[in-house]
Order: structure tokens, then sequence, then C-alpha cells
């Protein structure tokens, strides 16, 4: 039983106690009064009858009839007269009247009524003496309307005592369940601050929490600064900050690999014309803030999802893919703009840096290669080289492809969803033990009635001009709750922020897990490290929303920026996937290793469960083992699992 339940019973217990005492004593007091008033009415009426009784000069028959006209009144319960002699001459008893108390009232508080006695005489000479006993039932109504008021006022003034308690005790209640919602945020990694209360004790215990909270909030934020500088050093170019050759390769790679991505886009090569000779007329500071300049254009170059890397020294990379918003530039497009950008970007630093540009086009699962595109990037660079200054060439072997007949793929997509042609791809994530953590289920859509189950690359920047992404989402979460409900095996679901933002969406989503507790209880929902970093609010609105479900709701490709995000603990998160470009290649690589390590401590403390993705290598694996990962999936882990 909670504390604030105890102190409010034992307050309720105090009041009534309090309440049933009052209303004894009252009642006590009264009937002592009572009785008090009757044995002297008694008396007194005794005295007036007796008195009367001595002016009868003797008369029986008189005395007779003044006695029996007394007791005819109804107010006596007894009257008798008894002779000098000892013998009874007039005896009356009478029935109690109607009473308006209870019967079991009188026999729980009984009234003894004293019998009046007085002596009557004619003269020196004694008649006898007369007794007289008034009725109880009179008293008793006293009693029981005098006890009902004090009752119904104890009871009022007990209501508003009780009120003035819960408002008491709700007002300590509210620090305490600040300080105990404070302590299970930070159990879930999140530190949060609450205000000081005017209670000094409980002032003491929140200035307490507070000071704890802030410094393992600092001692979080430092951690993360530590972990940035290791993952810079294991992935970044020290001059321009950009990806170097390593890291942009796997992340190019994993680009073109991902099913999710855009069917398409264009890789551009780009090179500073004789690169020693310009630090050798410049000075090393004067061609390194030209080199940082130019990184400085590809990093924000304005399209989502732009890759930029530095290759060596004098070649650059920039990996324009077709996302979202739809088609992108062309290829010639894209490395004209690029170029034009360039120059005046470099107009500023000398007219001995000079760059020459080569593009590539490529379609997903079309001379999709990280390796054979950059060659053919290359060549074009290659002739760029010849034409001048800020020429830029595209490959002329595969030239950009244009969408065609978008009006049909539009409608046999909205047929897809109304017929429900999609299923759900399974690839196992296998935790330390070996045993299946979950799996992890892209969409695949049946286009054609008769088709194949095309991946997302095929339909996926359709369905985003088209504004289906939500409908998709939600037709993979239903896919994902039946299936859960089949076989009890955990799924993990990929969600657009398109459908994140979408009321429609988030209302339906919760319908229905709340109608399927079971399948909610098994299902991961998880979004790109973009749209949280991008979207904070909207992102932690939504785990919100979820979380309390019973779903588990993390991110996907993640790392690159996780760790300066701010405020990370409060997104929200039960568990990070981290991107196969950060994690391939462990084994080999400490920086990358040290990397890894630390961001497995740092995203542990918050508490939040650590994922690596695309893994293909058994030495990969056992070392993000050892750094603490706790979950792996890829070709490594599908080969090793036992799950059909």
């Amino acid at each position: 039983m909670s504390l604030m339940r105890q102190i409010g019973l034992l307050l309720a217990a105090v009041l009534l106690l309090a309440l049933a005492g009052a209303v004894g004593i009252n009642l006590a007091s009264t009937r002592d009064a009572l009785q008090t008033q009757l044995r002297l009415k008694n008396s007194d009426n005794a005295q007036n009858i007796a008195l009367a009784l001595s002016q009868q000069r003797g008369d029986a028959q008189l005395i007779g009839l003044l006695l029996a006209t007394q007791a005819d009144t109804g107010f006596y319960s007894r009257m008798r007269l008894v002779r000098s002699d000892g013998a009874t001459s007039f005896d009356r008893q009478s029935s109690a009247p109607p009473q308006e108390a209870p019967a079991w009232f009188p026999r729980l508080l009984p009234i003894e009524s004293e019998p009046g006695v007085a002596q009557v005489s004619d003269g020196w000479r004694a008649l006898g003496r007369v007794e007289v006993v008034s009725h109880v039932a009179y008293a008793h109504d006293e009693l029981w309307r005098g006890g009902s008021r004090a009752l119904l006022l104890l009871a009022a003034l007990g209501a508003l005592a009780m009120g003035l308690a819960a408002a008491g005790v709700r007002r300590i209640r509210r620090p305490l369940d600040d300080t105990v919602a404070q302590a299970n945020a930070l159990v879930e990694g999140r530190y949060l601050l609450v205000d000081e209360p005017d209670v000094p004790e409980l002032r003491r215990v929140a200035q307490a929490m507070n000071g704890m909270v802030e410094r393992v909030r600092r001692l979080f934020e430092s951690q993360a600064a530590q972990v940035e500088q290791l993952r810079r050093e294991a992935h970044e170019d020290r001059l321009t900050g950009l990806p170097h050759r390593a890291h942009f390769m796997q992340r190019f790679a994993a680009l073109l690999a991902d099913d999710a991505q855009a069917d398409g886009g264009s890789l551009l090569l780009i090179r500073v014309a004789d690169l020693a000779d310009v630090n050798r007329d410049l000075g090393r500071q004067m061609t390194d803030r030209a080199l940082r300049t130019l990184a400085d254009v590809l990093r924000g170059w304005p399209q989502p999802a732009a890759l930029a890397g530095r290759l060596n020294g004098a070649d650059f990379a920039l990996a324009l893919p077709d996302v979202a918003a739809g088609a992108g530039p062309t290829a010639h497009e894209a490395a004209a703009r690029v170029s034009a950008a360039l120059r005046t970007a470099l107009a500023g630093s000398s007219e001995r840096v000079v760059v020459h540009l080569g593009a590539a086009h490529w379609s997903h699962g079309v001379a999709a290669n990280a390796g054979a595109l950059l060659a053919r990037a290359d060549q074009a660079l290659a002739r760029a080289e010849s034409l001048g200054p800020f020429a830029a060439e595209v490959d002329a072997g595969a030239g950009d492809m244009v969408a065609a007949g978008e009006q049909g793929w539009h409608r046999d997509l909205q047929d897809a969803l109304a017929e429900r042609r999609a299923r759900l791809a399974e690839y196992v994530v296998l935790d330390r033990g070996g045993a299946l953590s979950h799996l992890e289920c892209p969409l695949r859509v049946q286009l054609g009635k008769d088709g194949a189950f095309e991946s997302a690359a095929r339909w996926l920047p359709l369905a985003s001009r088209s504004r289906l992404l939500p409908a998709i989402d939600l037709l993979a979460v239903r896919l994902a709750l039946t299936a859960i409900a089949a076989d009890g095996r955990a799924r993990a679901v990929n969600l657009a922020l398109a459908s994140l933002s979408d009321g429609a969406f988030t209302a339906q989503l919760r319908q229905l897990l709340v109608d399927s507790p079971r399948g909610a209880r098994g299902l991961w929902l998880e979004v790109g490290e973009g749209a949280a970093l991008g979207h904070f609010e909207l992102v932690r609105a939504f785990a919100s929303l979820v979380r309390p479900l019973g779903v588990r709701f993390g991110l996907e490709h993640a790392g690159h920026q996780l760790l300066r995000a701010p405020r990370l603990y409060e997104l929200g998160l039960d568990y990070v996937k981290l991107d196969v470009a950060l994690v391939r290649g462990a084994a080999r690589d400490d920086a990358a290793r040290r990397f890894v390590a630390g961001s497995v401590a740092l995203l542990r403390a918050l508490p939040v469960t650590v994922c690596a993705e695309g893994i293909d290598d058994g030495d990969d694996a056992q070392v993000l083992w050892e750094c603490g990962v706790e979950a792996i999936t890829g070709p490594w882990a599908s080969s090793r699992s036992s799950v059909q």
C-alpha cells in the first residue's frame, strides 16, 4: 500500500474516531442532563400534586378524582398514593406514548426516571405520600433529535476536515510524485529536473535529486562528447571533417544495397587540380582553408540523404540518391550545379584553386556496385580534366533513367494496397547467446497481380510522391501483428517520417495496438536516425504514444550523428541499431572498435539495447560482442540462425 494511501486511511480513521467520540460524549452528557431534569421534574410535580391533594381536607373522592385527572394527562408512567397506614389507595400506570427514536435507541442509551415523592397532609394530620414517575419516551425523543443534529453537524465538519486533509495530502504528494517520476526517468535514461516544493523537508529531497540528476546529465554529455571524438577519429578526415575513403565507401555501398533506398542517384567525383603545386604556391594554411571551403559546400549540399566524403588528398566524392520528394536531378544537372557552387565558393581563395568533376548515374539493381560506379565517375573525371577549370563530365556508359508510365505505377500501387498484395520479408537478428532477438521485416509489395513482390527500392519514391507512405506503413504493421499473433516471434517494422506526422495514421496505429495487446508486446517500431534528429519532438511524441502499449521503439541506421543530438535521453528509445558503415571492419580497425565500445557504454547507460546492422564477418561479430553489442543482424546472423 502506498504511503499516501496509508496517510489518507490514517487521517480517515482519526476523523472517524474523533467523530464517534464527539457524538458519544454529546449523547452521554445530554442523557445525564435529561435524567437530572426528569428527577427534578418528578420531584416538582409530586410537590405540586401533594399540595393540591392537601387542600381537599382528606376527602377520598376528591383526592381520587384529582389524581385520576393528573394521571390522564399522559405525562406520567405511574402515579401512586400511599396512605399513612401503608395501604395504596390509588395506583395508576399508563403505557408509553409513540416515540420518534427507533426501538434500539432506548436499549442502547437507557434513561432512568427517578420517582418524585411528596407528603400529603390535612393540616397537621398526615394523610400519606404521593409518588410520581414521568414517561422517559419524551426524553429519548429529545435525546434522539439532539444526537441526530450533533451527528449531522459533526459529519459536515468531518467532511470539511477530510477535504482540507486531502488538499494537504495532495500538496505533499505532488512533490513526492515529481520525485518518483524523476527517479523513474533516471532509470530510463532521461534527466528531469523538478521544482523545489515549499515544504522544507521535501525541498531538501528535491534539491538532492536535482543535484544528482544534473551531475549524471553532465557525465552523460561528457561521455557523449568523448564518444563523438572517437567517431571522428575512426571515420572522418581530420582536416575537412568529411568521412574518409573507407568510411565513405562503406556508407555508399550500404546505400546501394539498402532496399529502402530510392531506385537511382548520381555519384560525383571532385578533384582539386595540381594540389601539390597549389600547396607549394599558396602555402599550407591557405590550401587547407580552400579544402575546408570545398568540404563545407559538399557537406551542406541541399538534397536529402546527400553523402559526401574525402577519398584522398585531392579527391572528394558526393553521392546524391533520388529519395523522398521524388526523382532528383539528372547526373548532368547535379554535376553542373555542384560545379557552379564550387566556382562561387572557391572564388575567394585563389585563382590557383581549380576543380574538375566527373559524374555517373546508378539505378537500383543495375550496375549498383560502389567500385564500378566509382570507376565510371573516374573515367568521366579524366575527360573533364582535359576541358578546363570547373569542367564537369558525365559517364556515357549509362544514361539517366527517366521514369515512364508514372500514372500506371501509381494505380498499380494503390490497387496493391487495396487488395493487400503485400508481405513481410524476414531477416533474423540474433542476441549474444545465438537466440532470436527479433525479425527485421521490410515490406514487399506485389505491384502486378501475377508479378513478383518488389522491394521498397522499386515503389518507395512513387509512394512518397503519392503520399501513400502512411497507408503502406499501416499495412506493414497489420501484417506484423498478425504474424506475431500466429507464432509469437517479435518483429521489427520501419516507419517513414511522413507516417509519424500523419494524425490519421497515428490514431489508426494506436487502435490496432489496443486491439492486439499480445501482438503489440512483440512489435518493434523503428525510424531512421535522420528522422529522429531532424524532428525530435515529433519522434519523442510518437514514442510516448506507442511505448505504453507494449511496443519497443528504436532507431535504425544510427550512430553517425546520434551522440551529437541534444537531449538524446529524452527521446524515449528502447533500442538503437548501429549503421553497418560504423561497425563493419571493427575487428581490424582499433579506432572503429573504440568508437563502438564507447557508443555501447553510453547508450546502455540510458538504458538502450544496442544492435549492429549488416555484419557479414565472424571476426567482426566477435569483436562487437566483446564491445557490448547485444544483437546482430546481417548475412553472418542469417548463416548462424536456425530460424526458418
